[in-house]
């Protein structure tokens, strides 16, 4: 038991470190945080969505900018595509492939950021979604793993964390997430 609390422990600080010294995976970061302080400054929003995990992560994100992350401040637009009827609903209506491209063609409007959360980067409906976005004229960010799927390159944006298990990939997700949501706060807060 030692060994495997050690091994998950050592592969996650090795993920992190990774991202860490990997300046285009900070450019990036930094760049998505000016993106989306500039779309709210412009009333713009946010739409997030992934499946499983990462829907919960994308629920998480959203809940931080519309409630409260590290600073009290005014409520940010922000929208997780998540809500059980509509997602029953369009994937009954249209396949599971076109739930969260649905979503998007409701709410997404040209310059805002639309992120897409894939650990293996190859889940249709996201790619779907991401592509109705920049049909839209929406910017788009991908949180990938293992080694980035079809997503790859398809994104304005994109971090692939390298690692072939799902846990270690959600939780550097997650932590960009985080990062993401201190630095708008930042920038907004004391410009």
């Amino acid at each position: 038991m030692k060994i495997l609390i050690q091994n998950a422990l050592g592969e996650s600080v090795s993920l992190l470190r990774n991202l860490q010294n990997h300046p285009e995976d900070l450019h990036t970061i930094e760049a998505v945080i000016r993106l989306l302080t500039r779309c709210f400054d412009q009333k713009g929003k946010v739409v997030i969505f992934g499946n499983g995990g990462s829907m919960a992560d994308a629920m998480h994100f959203a809940e931080e900018l519309t409630g409260r992350f590290n600073q009290n401040r005014q409520a940010l637009p922000a929208i997780a595509l998540s809500d059980p009827a509509f997602l029953t609903c369009t994937a009954n209506d249209f396949g599971y492939e076109e739930v969260f491209a649905r979503g998007v063609e409701a709410y997404v409007n040209q310059g805002d950021l639309v992120i897409g959360l894939s650990t293996s980067g190859n889940s249709e409906n996201v790619f779907r979604a991401l592509s109705k976005a920049q049909s839209a004229g929406a910017f788009t960010f991908c949180l990938l793993g293992k080694d980035g799927g079809k997503l790859r390159g398809f994104c304005d944006y994109e971090i692939v964390v390298p690692s072939q298990d799902t846990a270690r990939i959600q939780e550097i997700h997650m932590l960009v997430l985080h990062v993401i949501i201190a630095g708008v706060e930042k920038l907004l807060l004391e410009g």
